[in-house]
């Protein structure tokens, strides 16, 4: 005979001490590594945005060309 399903949240189980050491671990590495990213995301975005104000001011001058490089007879 089959026992009937205990609706979610009646007993909860305990975790044990070894299992909290892991979530509060795995917690604080989250946090770290969403925090430098969003670091990174926002240097990214500054530099992103400086390249393009240089770009913007840029555009009216010509690009320097090369001159070819003569090579000389033997």
């Amino acid at each position: 005979m089959r026992h009937p399903e205990m609706p979610q949240g009646i007993f909860k189980p305990k975790p044990t001490a070894i299992e909290t050491k892991q979530d509060a671990t795995a917690r604080a590495a989250r946090q770290i590594i969403d925090g430098e990213a969003a670091v990174r995301e926002q240097k990214t975005e500054r530099l992103r945005l400086a390249r393009l104000a240089v770009e913007a001011m840029n555009t009216n001058t010509p690009p320097v060309q090369k001159r070819p490089v003569r090579r000389k007879r033997v």
